[in-house]
């Protein structure tokens, strides 16, 4: 979803996660109506303010729209202007108290309480912000978007069966919503509930056919269901959508891996990293997979590719170190285990350290 007066939502989902309409809190109307009739300098500033909005000059329109806060603290929609203007410059902890100043003054204000949800979201007080949302929603039983932001604050909070509940609300407004049938399926994969899940992305991708992450997001589905069959016909065709997309492939190769087809996920990390050779997740894919298949020759290469490209990465010196002992060579993998194990030291991973010092007194008991 694209920008609008203040700011599209995170991904959430998780990992992504996921969109929802930024609160729009109607901006233009509110500032337009911002006039103090008791206070002729206040006037002045608002309509000063509004000007160098439309400029597009917000770090000056904020500025003027606090002085005017100075002078008038009892208009909840001055503080619900600066509350826009900080969160345009994503300023979410400043754009959260000017809200929660704005819905003191005006409490019944379902789009200020809806601009509260959504910075509190911003900041990570999920808690907080399905409150501000669940208030929007109560307040204006039509607001599509707080339905939209309450669900995707309460499923960060793993309250599943109130998010789904959220979503259907959205639905109910507009069953052709297309952040509401994703939210639905994400949601219903998190609750392990596959087959539930496929029947979302499929509404969803029925909405939006050329949208390849949701059709990756089916065919996680698919594969979660059991159904392999589907699951690869889908990434197949997601390939042939994007075939010189890394990350699409890389998500390729991570579906095909978790069903342990090798071969197929190997083709799809070699094709992420040959068309983005500094994409680590991707070379990391090479070589864990080649590992896996025993292929220690080639893993030896592989791994020696991805410490190229990410040369604090202690776990690639670990599984480097692992390859080389698998063909005997005892003295590179000493070397390999020795590095690993003083990188997970300097990163403070104890565990780890001890893993590869282990490992090199197992090797050097060999050696002996």
């Amino acid at each position: 979803m694209q920008k609008q007066t203040i700011i599209a939502a995170s991904s959430l989902l998780l990992a992504g996660i996921a969109t929802v309409h930024p609160p729009v809190v109607h901006a233009s109307e509110a500032m337009n109506s911002l006039r103090v009739k008791s206070n002729q300098q206040v006037n002045n500033l608002l309509r000063q303010g509004r000007k160098l909005v439309d400029a597009k000059e917000i770090a000056k329109a904020l500025k003027v729209y606090q002085q005017a806060a100075e002078l008038d603290k009892n208009n909840p929609r001055i503080f619900s202007a600066i509350g826009y203007l900080e969160a345009l410059q994503g300023n979410y902890r400043q754009a959260a108290n000017a809200y929660l100043q704005a819905v003191t003054l005006e409490p019944k204000n379902a789009d200020f309480q809806y601009a509260l949800g959504y910075s509190l979201g911003q900041l990570g007080d999920n808690a907080g912000a399905a409150a501000a949302y669940a208030r929007a929603t109560g307040l204006d039983s039509k607001n599509l978007n707080a339905y939209l932001g309450l669900g995707v604050v309460l499923q960060r909070l793993g309250d599943y069966n109130r998010a789904m509940q959220a979503y259907q609300g959205a639905i109910a407004l507009d069953p052709q919503n297309l952040e509401a049938h994703k939210f639905i399926g994400s949601t219903l994969m998190k609750q392990g509930r596959s087959r539930e899940a496929v029947q979302a992305f499929q509404r969803a991708v029925a909405l939006a056919p050329k949208d390849t992450s949701l059709q990756l997001s089916l065919a996680s589905a698919y594969l979660k269901q059991g159904n392999v069959a589907d699951g690869v016909a889908g990434l197949q065709r997601i390939a042939q959508m994007e075939p010189r997309n890394p990350q699409i492939n890389l998500q390729i190769g991570k579906l095909l891996q978790e069903q342990n087809n090798l071969n197929g996920a190997l083709e799809a990390y070699q094709r992420a990293a040959s068309l983005q050779p500094d994409l680590v997740e991707a070379q990391a894919g090479v070589a864990d997979v080649l590992m896996k298949q025993q292929d220690f020759l080639m893993a030896i290469v592989a791994y020696r590719r991805l410490i190229e490209i990410s040369p604090q990465d202690a776990q690639a010196y670990y599984n480097l170190g692992t390859a080389l002992k698998k063909r005997d060579r005892i003295q590179d993998a000493i070397a390999a285990f020795e590095q690993a194990r003083d990188l997970f030291r300097r990163q403070g991973h104890k565990e780890d350290s001890q893993r590869a010092d282990s490992a090199l007194r197992e090797l050097k008991k060999e050696r002996s």
